[in-house]
């Protein structure tokens, strides 16, 4: 396999306190066979001299939508061959940026996954989730609520980044299918959304039904499933039904934090809103939607605070 070496770096190993210079590491294919504080000598290595650089393990990006380039969420409104070339640009973006793995929770698909497999594109390590569930009047129904029911058509409606599903036979039946098409987990939404017009935050989505079906899913072919929550009740009940992965959680408290912990699962915690100053959230987001943001970024200041507390460290 080939060999490269990268020689003279500054290294952030991500959990030692300090970063040495003058560090050799020694790569064979896709390992790392040899770190080093003095050089090492490889024939036939390509060499690399990272001086004035830092070396660094390739950063994770655990939630992500590579297809969404605006609040305007229903993309189909735009080509798919758009759709694609912005996905790709997306991916090599997030390379060059230092992320070597991504997880799409919403949106990303089998075809993507294609055109990284088959050298179309190049772009990180991909897992995606493919349509994000969602029932009637939850955050993945984009609908206004001024389109008339008999507008749309009846069951399992794709809307975008989600599909709409309603009761445990469909829901069941969309788990499979998106399952057949790769992906890598199912995500729900179990709450409501900053983005979706019909639902407020605090709205627990999915009954226990139809999300145990999910699970049940899920787990028959070693998968997981995520769930779009951000308050207690949301967090609570979707754990307690076999949800792992507790995507946002910004409205928790120190008791959704407790149900975590107990049901060692994980969360995905959302802190982007806060480095934006308020004014480009309130624009991307739209005048109907502020205060719901304004909700999300006090939440998500708390939640700081929580997760700290609680030294968990999923």
């Amino acid at each position: 396999m080939a060999l490269t070496l990268f020689q003279n770096a500054t290294l952030f190993d991500g959990t030692s306190p300090e970063s040495p210079d003058g560090i050799s590491v020694l790569v064979e294919g896709e390992f790392i066979k040899e770190v080093s504080d003095t050089q090492i000598t490889a024939a036939n290595a390509n060499v690399i001299d990272c001086a004035g650089k830092t070396l660094m393990p390739g950063m994770i990006d655990a939630h992500i939508h590579v297809y969404i380039a605006s609040a305007q969420l229903h993309y189909p409104s735009a080509p798919m061959t758009y759709v694609a070339h912005y996905g790709a640009q997306f991916m090599r973006h997030a390379l060059a940026c230092g992320f070597t793995t991504l997880r799409d929770v919403a949106g990303g698909d089998h075809g993507l996954a294609m055109a990284l497999r088959d050298g179309f594109l190049t772009g990180p390590r991909f897992f995606y989730g493919g349509l994000a569930m969602s029932q009637t009047g939850g955050h993945g129904d984009l609908r206004s609520p001024d389109i008339p029911t008999d507008f749309c058509a009846c069951g399992a409606e794709h809307q975008g980044f989600t599909i709409l599903a309603d009761g445990v036979d469909e829901c069941r039946k969309v788990a499979r299918e998106e399952l057949r098409k790769g992906a890598h987990h199912i995500k729900i939404m179990g709450s409501g959304g900053v983005l979706s017009p019909s639902d407020p935050l605090e709205y627990p989505q999915y009954s226990e039904g139809e999300i145990r079906a999910i699970v049940e899913e899920c787990e028959r072919q070693g998968k997981y499933t995520a769930a779009h929550c951000h308050p207690d009740e949301a967090i609570k009940r979707c754990l307690e039904y076999g949800v792992r992965s507790i995507e946002h959680g910004t409205l928790m408290t120190e008791k959704g934090m407790k149900a975590i912990m107990e049901k060692d699962a994980w969360i995905s915690p959302y802190f982007t809103v806060l480095s934006l100053p308020f004014e480009v959230v309130a624009a991307y987001v739209g005048p109907e939607n502020v205060d719901k943001s304004k909700q999300v970024i006090d939440g998500a200041r708390n939640q700081i605070r929580i997760l700290k507390e609680s030294g968990y460290d999923k």
